[in-house]
């Protein structure tokens, strides 16, 4: 399988709706960049040997949480972790460590945004 393939399957699996979204907000000013995200991260570094798509969506919330000013990104992850099969309290874990290596405003947010994200769900405002 090619790389943006094995890219679009990843994708798919961990953010279903957001990954036609992407492609379609990307096409008409810059869809190389759309699609460079398919295959380098969800094709190459994704399909690599040693995480599942869980672990690896533990760890992109972690890194965004750290980093903050990404609640575009955490969201979509948050609910990718929750796709490939992470539960709500995992989800709150990873993002209560980040407290320690992080900060506590950064860990705040990403549990607000948390929040946000299980309200959207159970579809609450």
């Amino acid at each position: 399988m090619d790389r943006y393939s094995t890219g679009l399957k990843n994708l798919e699996k961990i953010h279903p709706e957001a990954s036609k979204a992407l492609m379609e907000n990307l096409k008409d000013i810059a869809p190389d960049l759309g699609r460079f995200v398919v295959e380098f991260p969800y094709g190459d570094v994704y399909e690599r040997p040693g995480l599942d798509l869980k672990s690896r969506e533990i760890a992109t919330i972690a890194a965004l949480t750290a980093i903050g000013d990404t609640k575009p990104e955490l969201k979509d992850h948050i609910k990718g972790a929750l796709n490939v099969g992470c539960n709500r309290q995992e989800v709150i874990e990873v993002i209560i460590q980040m407290a320690v290596y992080a900060g506590f405003p950064r860990a705040i947010n990403g549990i607000n945004i948390a929040k946000e994200v299980f309200n959207e769900i159970d579809g609450k405002k």
